[in-house]
């Protein structure tokens, strides 16, 4: 039985680094993980420019300006944003300057246009104003090969909108990380089927389809599978050669319909490790298989999604190019209890709010689902721990 940091390491080593890029206009980009490092080919912003609504001028023009003895300059011209005209001002001379335009060299400072009487060809300021005040420098934003995205980064839209200011249209991302996931059981039922007397319906495929669908994941969907070594073996050779993982659910603990024992060897697969000190989720069983992961998660379904989370999301990062692929944890604080000792390793669903974290309430089976709903994390507990209390500090894993 191993770890779960052993087994998570286990995985990482057999998991593979991605080697197919794509390059893609800015918007279908989001979200995707950049190749390599994106550096600015211009300075941001590319001129000295002016913030506000006023007049560019010489700062020793208008020192001790004020209401009772205004300085009085003559204005030269007026520039607006993306005006192409250049402005060359003497001392006892001003520019008119809208926001976002040019200011001239000759000129180290704008004063706004609410300290001044607005002239047109003569302006009277009342007020000083120091050197360097009011301009927005060239290159104040980014500097010109200025590295504005690594490799290894998910692209948000604060990502895309610092690329557009640098002009930047395409970027070389990662290809998106292809899932093969097949859920088995006789017992599994599609919703919106008739459901007999003994059958589930399979909750399973959509859980983990929606949550590799919100992780950028391309699915390669392979449906369900009856309890039958042979077919699902076969199934699983077929899906190697079309995704880069392949993810199942059911059959890996030691009952008579626990099929994956079988699988493995019928499919030539070389076995990594079954069973994991943690609840839920401990008989996970995982292999290789044509160079490719096989994750076989527990058919019960908070053991399936817990062990997806710690396992197979890290993996999926690892094949997607992330720089960082460890999952968020953080200490934090218990609000309420859980009533239960954890002789063992357990990991238990919570939502976390910045500041403290809140047990579910309800079923904490394994095979609950509903305890789900408005959970963000899992808190890990260490084995030999007894009841949570209010207050007890403790390890979250984000989700």
């Amino acid at each position: 039985m191993e770890s779960l940091e052993s087994a998570l390491k286990m995985l990482l080593e057999h998991a593979g680094t991605p080697t197919e890029t794509q390059e893609l206009p800015l918007l279908e980009a989001l979200h995707r993980v950049a190749a390599e490092d994106v550096t600015s080919p211009v300075a941001v912003p590319p001129f000295d420019r002016s913030p506000l609504d006023g007049y560019a001028l010489h700062s020793e023009d208008i020192a001790g300006a004020s209401r009772e003895r205004p300085a009085r300059l003559r204005v030269i011209g007026e520039a607006c944003a993306g005006c192409g005209e250049v402005f060359h001002p003497a001392r006892g001379e001003a520019v008119r300057v809208m926001t976002g335009a040019p200011v001239p060299k000759e000129c180290d400072c704008v004063i706004r246009q609410e300290d001044t009487d607005e002239g047109m060809d003569w302006v009277e300021m009342y007020a000083p104003v120091g050197h360097g005040k009011n301009i927005c420098w060239a290159g104040e934003d980014l500097t010109l090969g200025a590295v504005l995205v690594h490799a290894g980064e998910e692209l948000t839209a604060t990502h895309l909108a610092v690329l557009a200011s640098a002009g930047v249209t395409r970027v070389k991302v990662y290809r998106r990380v292809r899932v093969a996931l097949l859920c088995t059981g006789d017992e599994l039922v599609q919703p919106g089927q008739p459901l007999p007397f003994g059958k589930i319906y399979d909750s399973n495929r959509t859980a983990l389809t929606a949550r590799l669908m919100e992780l950028g994941a391309e699915l390669v969907e392979l449906g369900e599978a009856p309890d039958d070594p042979a077919q699902v073996a076969a199934q699983l050779k077929d899906a190697a050669a079309k995704a880069d993982v392949i993810l199942t659910t059911g059959g890996v603990s030691v009952g008579k319909k626990d099929i994956f024992h079988q699988v493995l060897p019928l499919m030539g697969a070389e076995r990594l490790f079954w069973r994991v000190a943690m609840k839920p989720g401990s008989p996970l069983l995982c292999g290789m298989y044509a160079g490719k992961l096989l994750i076989c998660l527990s058919g019960n379904p908070f053991g399936a999604l817990c062990c997806f989370e710690v396992f197979a999301v890290p993996v999926l990062k690892r094949l997607g190019g992330y720089r960082d692929v460890a999952s968020r944890r953080i200490r934090t604080r218990v609000r309420g209890s859980f009533p239960k000792a954890s002789h063992g390793r357990r990991l238990i669903r919570a939502a976390f709010d910045g500041t403290a974290v809140t047990p579910a309430s309800g079923n904490h089976s394994s095979g609950s689902l509903f305890a789900n709903i408005g959970c963000n994390c899992l808190i890990d507990i260490p084995a030999g721990t007894g009841p949570l209390q209010a207050n007890d500090e403790v390890e979250v894993i984000l989700i």
